[in-house]
Protein backbone atom coordinates (compact mmCIF):
# COMPACT_ATOMS: atom_id res chain seq x y z
CA UNK A 1 0.00 0.00 0.00
CA UNK A 2 2.87 2.13 0.07
CA UNK A 3 3.58 5.01 -2.46
CA UNK A 4 -0.22 4.74 -2.73
CA UNK A 5 -3.27 7.48 -2.66
CA UNK A 6 -6.40 6.13 -1.23
CA UNK A 7 -9.39 8.21 -2.75
CA UNK A 8 -10.62 9.86 0.92
CA UNK A 9 -6.39 11.07 1.25
CA UNK A 10 -6.95 12.73 -2.21
CA UNK A 11 -10.20 14.64 -1.21
CA UNK A 12 -8.41 15.40 2.50
CA UNK A 13 -5.96 16.80 0.54
CA UNK A 14 -8.25 18.99 -2.07
CA UNK A 15 -9.87 20.25 0.60
CA UNK A 16 -6.77 21.01 2.89
CA UNK A 17 -5.65 23.51 -0.35
CA UNK A 18 -8.54 25.00 -1.17
CA UNK A 19 -9.05 26.02 2.86
CA UNK A 20 -5.75 26.97 2.84
CA UNK A 21 -5.62 29.17 -0.33
CA UNK A 22 -9.13 30.88 1.33
CA UNK A 23 -6.98 31.66 4.01
CA UNK A 24 -4.28 33.26 2.27
CA UNK A 25 -6.59 35.31 0.22
CA UNK A 26 -8.55 36.61 3.31
CA UNK A 27 -4.97 37.51 5.12
CA UNK A 28 -3.96 39.28 1.36
CA UNK A 29 -7.23 41.36 1.70
CA UNK A 30 -6.84 42.40 5.54
CA UNK A 31 -3.17 43.27 3.77
CA UNK A 32 -4.03 45.22 1.18
CA UNK A 33 -2.73 48.99 0.87
CA UNK A 34 -6.12 51.11 1.77
CA UNK A 35 -8.20 47.76 2.83
CA UNK A 36 -9.18 50.49 6.09
CA UNK A 37 -10.25 53.07 3.71
CA UNK A 38 -12.70 50.46 2.33
CA UNK A 39 -14.70 50.07 5.35
CA UNK A 40 -16.40 53.53 5.21
CA UNK A 41 -17.82 55.10 1.86
CA UNK A 42 -17.57 58.91 4.44
CA UNK A 43 -15.62 61.40 3.11
CA UNK A 44 -12.74 62.42 4.92
CA UNK A 45 -12.70 65.24 7.42
CA UNK A 46 -10.49 67.38 5.53
CA UNK A 47 -11.67 66.77 2.30
CA UNK A 48 -12.21 70.02 0.15
CA UNK A 49 -13.74 70.86 -3.17
CA UNK A 50 -12.96 73.71 -5.41
CA UNK A 51 -16.00 73.59 -7.69
CA UNK A 52 -17.16 76.64 -9.23
CA UNK A 53 -21.09 77.75 -9.00
CA UNK A 54 -23.15 77.54 -12.06
CA UNK A 55 -23.49 81.36 -13.96
CA UNK A 56 -27.21 81.77 -14.95
CA UNK A 57 -27.33 81.33 -18.55
CA UNK A 58 -23.91 80.25 -18.91
CA UNK A 59 -22.43 76.63 -19.84
CA UNK A 60 -19.03 76.82 -18.79
CA UNK A 61 -17.02 74.16 -20.80
CA UNK A 62 -14.97 72.58 -17.64
CA UNK A 63 -15.33 72.91 -14.33
CA UNK A 64 -12.52 71.86 -11.39
CA UNK A 65 -14.64 70.04 -9.30
CA UNK A 66 -12.26 67.86 -7.76
CA UNK A 67 -12.37 64.25 -8.66
CA UNK A 68 -10.69 62.84 -5.64
CA UNK A 69 -13.04 63.76 -2.99
CA UNK A 70 -12.94 61.12 -0.53
CA UNK A 71 -9.30 60.09 -0.63
CA UNK A 72 -10.50 56.45 -0.47
CA UNK A 73 -12.02 54.05 -2.62
CA UNK A 74 -15.78 52.95 -2.83
CA UNK A 75 -16.58 49.49 -1.92
CA UNK A 76 -15.95 47.07 -4.26
CA UNK A 77 -14.33 49.36 -6.33
CA UNK A 78 -16.59 49.99 -8.99
CA UNK A 79 -16.64 53.09 -9.52
CA UNK A 80 -12.91 54.06 -8.25
CA UNK A 81 -12.89 57.31 -5.61
CA UNK A 82 -14.92 59.62 -8.08
CA UNK A 83 -18.05 59.34 -6.50
CA UNK A 84 -18.96 60.12 -2.72
CA UNK A 85 -21.28 62.33 -1.15
CA UNK A 86 -19.34 65.80 -1.86
CA UNK A 87 -19.68 65.22 -5.57
CA UNK A 88 -23.48 64.94 -5.22
CA UNK A 89 -23.76 67.64 -2.82
CA UNK A 90 -21.85 69.42 -5.52
CA UNK A 91 -24.28 68.37 -8.20
CA UNK A 92 -27.26 69.42 -5.85
CA UNK A 93 -25.80 73.13 -5.47
CA UNK A 94 -25.84 73.47 -9.45
CA UNK A 95 -22.19 72.67 -9.64
CA UNK A 96 -20.62 71.08 -12.45
CA UNK A 97 -17.73 68.65 -12.46
CA UNK A 98 -15.01 67.47 -15.34
CA UNK A 99 -16.54 65.87 -18.47
CA UNK A 100 -15.34 64.14 -21.40
CA UNK A 101 -17.83 64.96 -23.86
CA UNK A 102 -17.92 68.00 -25.60
CA UNK A 103 -21.60 68.15 -26.17
CA UNK A 104 -22.39 71.21 -24.42
CA UNK A 105 -25.99 69.78 -22.78
CA UNK A 106 -24.47 67.24 -21.11
CA UNK A 107 -23.81 68.92 -17.88
CA UNK A 108 -27.22 69.76 -17.98
CA UNK A 109 -28.75 66.51 -17.85
CA UNK A 110 -28.18 66.03 -13.89
CA UNK A 111 -28.39 69.26 -13.00
CA UNK A 112 -30.61 70.42 -9.95
CA UNK A 113 -33.21 73.53 -10.46
CA UNK A 114 -34.06 74.04 -6.92
CA UNK A 115 -33.11 77.06 -6.59
CA UNK A 116 -35.20 80.31 -6.59
CA UNK A 117 -35.34 81.73 -10.33
CA UNK A 118 -37.29 84.70 -12.00
CA UNK A 119 -40.46 84.40 -13.99
CA UNK A 120 -40.72 83.80 -17.55
CA UNK A 121 -41.80 87.67 -17.84
CA UNK A 122 -39.18 88.86 -15.58
CA UNK A 123 -36.71 86.61 -17.49
CA UNK A 124 -37.79 88.19 -20.65
CA UNK A 125 -37.42 92.18 -19.72
CA UNK A 126 -33.80 91.11 -18.88
CA UNK A 127 -33.05 89.37 -21.68
CA UNK A 128 -34.15 92.60 -23.57
CA UNK A 129 -32.57 94.77 -21.35
CA UNK A 130 -29.55 92.87 -22.65
CA UNK A 131 -30.18 92.31 -26.11
CA UNK A 132 -29.45 88.15 -25.09
CA UNK A 133 -31.86 85.44 -25.51
CA UNK A 134 -34.42 84.68 -22.71
CA UNK A 135 -32.11 82.68 -20.09
CA UNK A 136 -33.98 78.80 -19.94
CA UNK A 137 -33.18 78.02 -17.09
CA UNK A 138 -35.90 80.13 -15.68
CA UNK A 139 -37.97 77.20 -17.05
CA UNK A 140 -37.96 75.66 -13.78
CA UNK A 141 -37.73 72.06 -14.71
CA UNK A 142 -34.87 69.90 -13.20
CA UNK A 143 -33.96 67.00 -11.21
CA UNK A 144 -35.52 68.43 -7.84
CA UNK A 145 -38.41 69.88 -8.94
CA UNK A 146 -39.69 66.80 -11.23
CA UNK A 147 -38.96 64.36 -7.81
CA UNK A 148 -41.00 67.03 -6.23
CA UNK A 149 -43.96 66.71 -8.81
CA UNK A 150 -43.33 62.93 -9.44
CA UNK A 151 -42.86 62.05 -5.76
CA UNK A 152 -45.91 64.40 -4.36
CA UNK A 153 -48.19 66.93 -6.63
CA UNK A 154 -48.86 63.87 -9.07
CA UNK A 155 -49.90 61.58 -6.49
CA UNK A 156 -51.48 63.47 -4.08
CA UNK A 157 -52.92 65.73 -6.26
CA UNK A 158 -54.17 63.58 -8.81
CA UNK A 159 -55.97 61.08 -5.95
CA UNK A 160 -58.28 64.12 -5.00
CA UNK A 161 -59.05 64.76 -8.46
CA UNK A 162 -60.03 61.20 -9.17
CA UNK A 163 -61.85 61.32 -6.32
CA UNK A 164 -63.43 64.12 -6.29
CA UNK A 165 -64.94 63.20 -10.04
CA UNK A 166 -66.37 59.73 -8.96
CA UNK A 167 -67.81 61.52 -5.81
CA UNK A 168 -69.59 64.02 -7.60
CA UNK A 169 -70.75 61.40 -10.32
CA UNK A 170 -72.26 59.50 -7.37
CA UNK A 171 -73.92 62.05 -5.60
CA UNK A 172 -75.45 63.16 -9.22
CA UNK A 173 -76.83 59.81 -9.20
CA UNK A 174 -78.29 59.54 -5.97
CA UNK A 175 -79.71 63.17 -6.35
CA UNK A 176 -80.98 62.95 -9.91
CA UNK A 177 -81.42 59.66 -10.33
CA UNK A 178 -80.87 57.44 -13.86
CA UNK A 179 -82.48 59.61 -16.84
CA UNK A 180 -85.16 56.86 -17.30
CA UNK A 181 -86.75 56.69 -20.99
CA UNK A 182 -90.19 58.35 -20.36
CA UNK A 183 -92.24 56.11 -22.84
CA UNK A 184 -91.33 53.04 -21.15
CA UNK A 185 -89.79 50.39 -23.66
CA UNK A 186 -91.42 49.65 -26.81
CA UNK A 187 -90.29 46.09 -27.40
CA UNK A 188 -89.16 47.50 -30.49
CA UNK A 189 -85.49 48.16 -31.58
CA UNK A 190 -83.60 49.50 -34.37
CA UNK A 191 -79.70 48.96 -35.55
CA UNK A 192 -77.88 52.53 -33.82
CA UNK A 193 -74.33 50.77 -34.58
CA UNK A 194 -72.79 48.41 -36.82
CA UNK A 195 -70.64 45.27 -35.86
CA UNK A 196 -67.62 47.22 -37.21
CA UNK A 197 -68.55 50.52 -35.49
CA UNK A 198 -68.80 48.61 -32.21
CA UNK A 199 -65.40 47.11 -32.58
CA UNK A 200 -63.43 50.27 -32.89
CA UNK A 201 -65.57 51.22 -29.75
CA UNK A 202 -64.26 48.71 -27.28
CA UNK A 203 -61.06 48.32 -29.35
CA UNK A 204 -60.29 51.97 -28.20
CA UNK A 205 -61.88 51.70 -24.95
CA UNK A 206 -60.68 48.43 -23.61
CA UNK A 207 -56.85 49.39 -24.28
CA UNK A 208 -57.56 52.98 -22.37
CA UNK A 209 -59.00 51.12 -19.57
CA UNK A 210 -55.93 48.86 -19.84
CA UNK A 211 -53.42 51.98 -19.98
CA UNK A 212 -55.55 53.67 -17.08
CA UNK A 213 -55.08 50.88 -14.68
CA UNK A 214 -51.69 50.16 -15.37
CA UNK A 215 -50.81 54.09 -15.53
CA UNK A 216 -52.79 54.06 -12.21
CA UNK A 217 -50.09 51.37 -10.28
CA UNK A 218 -47.29 53.23 -11.81
CA UNK A 219 -48.40 55.99 -9.47
CA UNK A 220 -49.71 54.63 -7.29
CA UNK A 221 -49.33 50.69 -7.05
CA UNK A 222 -46.18 51.08 -3.84
CA UNK A 223 -48.66 52.88 -1.91
CA UNK A 224 -51.72 51.01 -2.19
CA UNK A 225 -50.81 47.31 -3.56
CA UNK A 226 -47.61 46.79 -2.21
CA UNK A 227 -48.16 46.71 1.13
CA UNK A 228 -51.18 44.44 0.57
CA UNK A 229 -49.29 41.59 -1.41
CA UNK A 230 -45.36 42.31 -0.91
CA UNK A 231 -42.62 42.82 -2.94
CA UNK A 232 -42.59 39.83 -4.98
CA UNK A 233 -46.30 39.87 -5.68
CA UNK A 234 -46.47 43.47 -6.68
CA UNK A 235 -42.92 43.22 -8.51
CA UNK A 236 -44.36 40.49 -10.85
CA UNK A 237 -48.18 42.48 -11.52
CA UNK A 238 -45.67 45.95 -11.98
CA UNK A 239 -43.69 44.18 -14.40
CA UNK A 240 -46.64 42.59 -16.55
CA UNK A 241 -48.22 46.10 -16.24
CA UNK A 242 -45.36 47.84 -17.59
CA UNK A 243 -45.65 45.43 -20.64
CA UNK A 244 -49.14 45.85 -20.92
CA UNK A 245 -48.83 49.50 -21.04
CA UNK A 246 -46.34 50.30 -23.45
CA UNK A 247 -47.45 47.17 -26.03
CA UNK A 248 -51.37 48.13 -25.27
CA UNK A 249 -50.31 51.63 -26.38
CA UNK A 250 -50.25 50.95 -30.01
CA UNK A 251 -53.99 48.82 -29.43
CA UNK A 252 -55.21 51.93 -28.29
CA UNK A 253 -53.48 54.46 -30.95
CA UNK A 254 -54.96 52.05 -33.54
CA UNK A 255 -58.03 52.38 -32.00
CA UNK A 256 -58.01 55.98 -31.89
CA UNK A 257 -57.11 56.46 -35.86
CA UNK A 258 -60.23 53.76 -36.03
CA UNK A 259 -62.69 55.76 -34.03
CA UNK A 260 -61.62 59.24 -35.77
CA UNK A 261 -62.02 57.87 -39.06
CA UNK A 262 -65.85 56.24 -38.65
CA UNK A 263 -67.40 58.57 -36.45
CA UNK A 264 -65.83 62.20 -37.51
CA UNK A 265 -68.26 63.59 -39.97
CA UNK A 266 -71.46 62.49 -37.20
CA UNK A 267 -68.95 64.50 -34.44
CA UNK A 268 -69.01 67.88 -36.30
CA UNK A 269 -71.08 70.89 -34.69
CA UNK A 270 -74.59 71.62 -35.46
CA UNK A 271 -77.00 73.75 -34.80
CA UNK A 272 -79.15 71.58 -32.78
CA UNK A 273 -75.78 71.54 -30.13
CA UNK A 274 -77.07 74.99 -28.99
CA UNK A 275 -80.32 73.75 -27.87
CA UNK A 276 -79.12 70.78 -25.95
CA UNK A 277 -76.62 73.28 -24.23
CA UNK A 278 -79.33 75.64 -23.14
CA UNK A 279 -81.66 72.62 -22.31
CA UNK A 280 -78.80 71.27 -20.29
CA UNK A 281 -78.53 68.16 -22.25
CA UNK A 282 -82.26 66.75 -20.46
CA UNK A 283 -79.82 65.86 -17.51
CA UNK A 284 -81.53 68.34 -15.03
CA UNK A 285 -84.59 67.95 -15.17
CA UNK A 286 -86.70 64.87 -16.16
CA UNK A 287 -88.96 64.89 -19.36
CA UNK A 288 -86.93 67.06 -21.01
CA UNK A 289 -85.06 65.74 -24.31
CA UNK A 290 -83.55 68.10 -26.42
CA UNK A 291 -83.07 66.88 -30.09
CA UNK A 292 -80.02 65.58 -31.21
CA UNK A 293 -78.42 64.11 -34.10
CA UNK A 294 -77.18 60.58 -34.07
CA UNK A 295 -74.34 62.21 -31.60
CA UNK A 296 -75.59 64.88 -29.09
CA UNK A 297 -72.98 67.95 -28.09
CA UNK A 298 -71.98 65.78 -24.97
CA UNK A 299 -71.13 62.75 -26.80
CA UNK A 300 -69.11 65.18 -29.56
CA UNK A 301 -67.34 66.93 -26.67
CA UNK A 302 -66.24 63.68 -25.26
CA UNK A 303 -65.54 62.27 -28.87
CA UNK A 304 -62.65 65.74 -29.50
CA UNK A 305 -61.44 65.28 -25.97
CA UNK A 306 -60.65 61.90 -26.94
CA UNK A 307 -59.26 62.31 -29.91
CA UNK A 308 -57.30 65.23 -28.91
CA UNK A 309 -56.49 63.82 -25.62
CA UNK A 310 -55.42 60.28 -26.91
CA UNK A 311 -53.35 61.91 -29.94
CA UNK A 312 -51.30 64.03 -26.97
CA UNK A 313 -51.36 61.08 -24.92
CA UNK A 314 -49.74 58.99 -28.12
CA UNK A 315 -47.35 61.47 -28.99
CA UNK A 316 -45.85 62.34 -25.13
CA UNK A 317 -46.17 58.34 -24.76
CA UNK A 318 -43.69 57.66 -27.88
CA UNK A 319 -41.57 60.17 -26.56
CA UNK A 320 -41.26 58.24 -23.61
CA UNK A 321 -41.08 55.09 -25.14
CA UNK A 322 -37.86 56.26 -27.07
CA UNK A 323 -36.26 58.90 -24.70
CA UNK A 324 -34.13 61.44 -26.51
CA UNK A 325 -35.36 60.39 -29.82
CA UNK A 326 -38.57 62.55 -29.76
CA UNK A 327 -37.97 66.26 -29.01
CA UNK A 328 -41.94 67.62 -28.97
CA UNK A 329 -41.43 70.82 -26.39
CA UNK A 330 -39.11 72.91 -27.94
CA UNK A 331 -40.50 72.51 -31.17
CA UNK A 332 -44.13 72.56 -29.38
CA UNK A 333 -42.94 76.09 -27.68
CA UNK A 334 -41.68 77.60 -31.10
CA UNK A 335 -44.77 77.37 -32.24
CA UNK A 336 -46.62 78.78 -28.72
CA UNK A 337 -44.19 81.95 -28.99
CA UNK A 338 -45.01 82.86 -33.16
CA UNK A 339 -48.31 83.54 -31.31
CA UNK A 340 -47.22 85.62 -28.21
CA UNK A 341 -45.87 83.00 -25.96
CA UNK A 342 -42.40 83.15 -24.36
CA UNK A 343 -41.58 79.88 -23.69
CA UNK A 344 -38.06 78.48 -23.67
CA UNK A 345 -36.98 76.93 -27.23
CA UNK A 346 -33.19 75.43 -26.02
CA UNK A 347 -34.08 72.63 -23.95
CA UNK A 348 -32.58 69.86 -22.76
CA UNK A 349 -32.74 66.45 -24.11
CA UNK A 350 -34.05 65.58 -19.99
CA UNK A 351 -35.65 68.47 -19.92
CA UNK A 352 -37.83 67.17 -22.66
CA UNK A 353 -38.32 63.75 -21.14
CA UNK A 354 -39.29 65.34 -17.66
CA UNK A 355 -41.60 67.57 -19.60
CA UNK A 356 -43.05 64.59 -21.42
CA UNK A 357 -43.49 62.25 -18.31
CA UNK A 358 -45.68 65.16 -16.60
CA UNK A 359 -47.67 65.99 -19.70
CA UNK A 360 -48.58 62.61 -20.05
CA UNK A 361 -49.68 62.00 -16.38
CA UNK A 362 -52.13 64.99 -16.76
CA UNK A 363 -53.47 64.43 -19.64
CA UNK A 364 -53.76 60.53 -18.42
CA UNK A 365 -55.93 62.06 -15.37
CA UNK A 366 -57.83 64.38 -17.01
CA UNK A 367 -58.98 61.73 -19.65
CA UNK A 368 -59.61 59.20 -16.95
CA UNK A 369 -61.97 61.22 -15.46
CA UNK A 370 -63.75 62.02 -18.47
CA UNK A 371 -63.83 58.69 -19.15
CA UNK A 372 -65.31 57.93 -16.24
CA UNK A 373 -68.26 60.54 -16.95
CA UNK A 374 -68.74 58.73 -20.13
CA UNK A 375 -69.11 55.30 -18.30
CA UNK A 376 -71.66 56.66 -16.04
CA UNK A 377 -73.69 57.65 -18.56
CA UNK A 378 -73.48 54.79 -20.72
CA UNK A 379 -74.30 52.42 -18.04
CA UNK A 380 -76.52 53.50 -15.27
CA UNK A 381 -76.77 57.28 -15.77
CA UNK A 382 -78.73 56.45 -18.47
CA UNK A 383 -81.43 53.63 -19.02
CA UNK A 384 -81.22 51.79 -22.52
CA UNK A 385 -77.75 53.71 -23.19
CA UNK A 386 -75.40 50.16 -23.29
CA UNK A 387 -77.31 48.43 -25.45
CA UNK A 388 -75.91 50.64 -28.33
CA UNK A 389 -72.40 49.32 -27.82
CA UNK A 390 -73.76 46.40 -26.26
CA UNK A 391 -75.70 44.51 -29.32
CA UNK A 392 -75.70 47.58 -31.26
CA UNK A 393 -79.74 47.84 -31.56
CA UNK A 394 -81.43 50.47 -29.08
CA UNK A 395 -85.48 50.38 -27.86
CA UNK A 396 -87.23 52.49 -30.94
CA UNK A 397 -88.61 54.93 -27.87
CA UNK A 398 -84.45 55.64 -26.21
CA UNK A 399 -84.41 56.40 -29.69
CA UNK A 400 -86.99 59.18 -30.26
CA UNK A 401 -86.66 60.83 -27.03
CA UNK A 402 -82.73 60.94 -27.08
CA UNK A 403 -81.63 61.32 -30.79
CA UNK A 404 -84.83 62.45 -32.19
CA UNK A 405 -82.87 64.08 -35.16
CA UNK A 406 -80.93 60.77 -36.17
CA UNK A 407 -84.14 58.35 -35.67
CA UNK A 408 -86.26 60.85 -38.15
CA UNK A 409 -83.90 60.30 -40.48
CA UNK A 410 -83.51 56.81 -40.49
CA UNK A 411 -87.57 56.97 -40.59
CA UNK A 412 -87.61 59.13 -43.91
CA UNK A 413 -84.98 56.32 -45.59
CA UNK A 414 -87.04 53.27 -44.51
CA UNK A 415 -84.52 51.62 -43.33
CA UNK A 416 -81.75 51.75 -40.08
CA UNK A 417 -78.64 53.43 -40.71
CA UNK A 418 -76.48 50.79 -41.86
CA UNK A 419 -79.28 48.93 -43.86
CA UNK A 420 -79.04 45.95 -42.11
CA UNK A 421 -81.88 45.33 -39.87
CA UNK A 422 -85.10 47.00 -38.25
CA UNK A 423 -86.75 47.89 -41.39
CA UNK A 424 -89.39 50.79 -41.60
CA UNK A 425 -93.31 49.33 -40.58
CA UNK A 426 -96.09 51.09 -41.78
CA UNK A 427 -96.07 54.89 -40.90
CA UNK A 428 -91.93 54.97 -41.02
CA UNK A 429 -92.01 53.08 -37.68
CA UNK A 430 -89.17 50.97 -37.44
CA UNK A 431 -89.98 46.97 -37.36
CA UNK A 432 -88.49 45.30 -34.41
CA UNK A 433 -85.15 44.18 -35.21
CA UNK A 434 -84.67 40.19 -35.61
Amino acid sequence: MTGRTTPFGASRCAASLFLALIVAFVGGLAGAPGAAAQSSVRPPANATSNALPLARGQVPARSTVSTNVTGGRVPGGALGSTSQSQIWRAIREGKLANVSSTDPQTPFLIRSDGKKRPTTEQAVEQAARRGADVDRSVFNVGPTNWRLYRNDYLPKYGMWFIVGVTVLLFAFLVVRGPIEISGGRSGRRIRRFSGLERLGHWMLAISFLVLAITGLNITYGRYALLPIMGENAFAEISETGKFLHNYGAFVFMAGLVWVFVQWVLRNLPSLADIKWILLGGGFLFKGVHPPAGKFNFGQKLIFWIVIFGGASLSLSGLSLLFPYQIPLFAKTFALLNAVGFHLPTNLSALQEVQLAQIWHSLVALFMTAVILAHIYIGSVGMEGAFDAVGSGDVDVNWAKEHHSLWYEEVAASGSDPNGSQGTAGPGGVPAPAE
